[in-house]
């Protein structure tokens, strides 16, 4: 079970070292932007160094959308980021499952989602494992909450994609983390990536805002049972000032 964190992708090994992380996460162009990723140029040193790398996808990426100027664009950009992560050495890439606006049928986002795949799929795959993330709010959401993970799942589950499972993200969104880690793999089959965070706002705010474990709204003992129930590795996507103190809290109460 390797522990470690989102850093920024300056020096990834680097930040690595400073913080005792044996995996690290980062971007491969600006997450707010549709910029063309390229590898990352430390990439060998990372490997030679034994630290995993897992990319995560841009922000503005949403593959779910009924808007043809952002949905086209988006799965040539899921497409691109998985090559480029690929060249990075990287174990999988993150995206989020999207979102459909206020008013739309959710029912075409996952059909968007299912066609996508599926199409892929026909094209032999993605360079890396796409691993869809679970998010925390939106009426829209492809992946808000456990219902619309199952309803999502159902459309795409054949392609076997991965799972990020993050904790902030559910916890907000209204899923109590006791027995989350079952209640998922009874949907997807699988947790291929722990994001451990715990929140700063309170229990179905439906709000997104990261807090080191020390001091967000979650019970740190629920965190640590859900990293030891989903025996997968673990990135921290905390306040980098706490990001030591997590990994080191994490490695103590796991024992590993």
């Amino acid at each position: 079970m390797p522990i470690g964190a989102h850093v920024d992708a300056d020096d990834p090994l680097g930040t690595a070292r400073e913080r005792g992380a044996e995996v690290v996460q980062f971007f491969l162009s600006d997450p707010q932007t549709w910029k063309s990723p390229t590898p990352h140029p430390q990439a060998a040193e990372l490997r030679a160094a034994g630290v995993s790398v897992f990319i995560h996808a841009p922000y503005v990426l949403n593959v779910a959308s009924t808007n043809n100027r952002i949905r086209i664009p988006s799965r040539k950009a899921v497409i691109a980021q998985a090559e480029a992560a690929a060249k990075t050495n990287a174990l999988g890439l993150i995206v989020h499952g999207g979102h459909v606006r206020q008013g739309e049928d959710p029912a075409v986002g996952v059909a968007n989602w299912h066609k996508f795949l599926s199409r892929q799929a026909a094209e032999g795959g993605f360079a890396v494992p796409v691993l869809i993330e679970n998010t925390a709010g939106g009426d829209g959401a492809m992946a808000k909450g456990l219902d619309a993970l199952a309803r999502l799942w159902d459309a795409v589950g054949e392609f076997e994609p991965g799972f990020c499972l993050d904790t902030c993200h559910a916890f907000a969104s209204g899923e109590e983390l006791s027995g989350l880690v079952e209640r998922v793999r009874a949907i997807t089959g699988r947790i291929d990536l722990v994001h451990l965070n715990s929140s700063r706002d309170a229990f179905g705010s439906f709000r997104d805002r990261h807090a080191n474990i020390a001091d967000g709204t979650i019970d740190a003992a629920q965190l640590v049972a859900v990293c030891a129930e989903a025996r997968a590795p673990v990135i921290v996507e905390t306040p980098g000032a706490g990001q030591a103190a997590d990994i080191s809290h994490l490695r103590r109460e796991l024992g590993v």
